[in-house]
């Protein structure tokens, strides 16, 4: 690979090969990012609503248990 970019100006290797590479792979990029950050963000509401209803179970059970009416 080396000796293809050998004879070329440095702004070819460094700046049209990756604006190149960008317009052929920016859709692929763009959904490849955007599902990891739809994925992460539904993990964070996963998360959320779990330690939620952990906390409205252990906060309810607790004030039930201490009344004793049981």
């Amino acid at each position: 690979m080396g000796e293809i970019f050998a004879g070329l100006p440095w702004w070819v290797k460094w700046v049209a090969v990756p604006v190149i590479a960008l317009v052929v792979f920016g859709g692929l990029i763009a959904t490849v990012v955007g599902f990891v950050i739809g994925l992460l963000f539904k993990a964070l509401i996963f998360v959320a609503l779990v330690g939620g209803l952990v906390y409205v179970v252990r906060k309810f059970t607790s004030s039930s248990s201490s009344r004793g009416d049981w």
